[in-house]
């Protein structure tokens, strides 16, 4: 009971540890190196987007892609829309031979 006791104290102090810069007034941030020469000015900016390409992407489907035998627009089951299949014919049985 003592080690458990023990384990959730533990826990609770690093908890505690964790929360108190979250909680702080105001945020810790690097000291900025000092510049004497510098306008204070943005910069270059964010990096543009790359160009879109030239060749379309997508569309219709290339011309030896096989259609699908059924197409399921509403909501019925694939099992319904397919045709039935043929059954294999029913295998003949062993013949014996006869003894004369």
């Amino acid at each position: 009971m003592l080690v458990i006791g023990g384990m959730h104290l533990l826990v609770l102090v690093c908890a505690v540890v964790l929360l108190i810069p979250a909680l702080r007034d105001t945020p810790v941030q690097p000291p900025r190196p000092s510049d004497e020469g510098s306008d204070d000015g943005w910069g270059k900016g964010p990096p543009r987007p790359p160009l879109p390409p030239e060749v379309p992407t997508g569309g219709v489907p290339l011309p030896d892609a096989a259609q699908a035998r059924v197409r399921l627009r509403e909501h019925e089951r694939l099992g319904d829309r397919l045709p039935a299949r043929e059954r294999r014919p029913a295998k003949e049985p062993d013949r014996r031979p006869v003894r004369v």
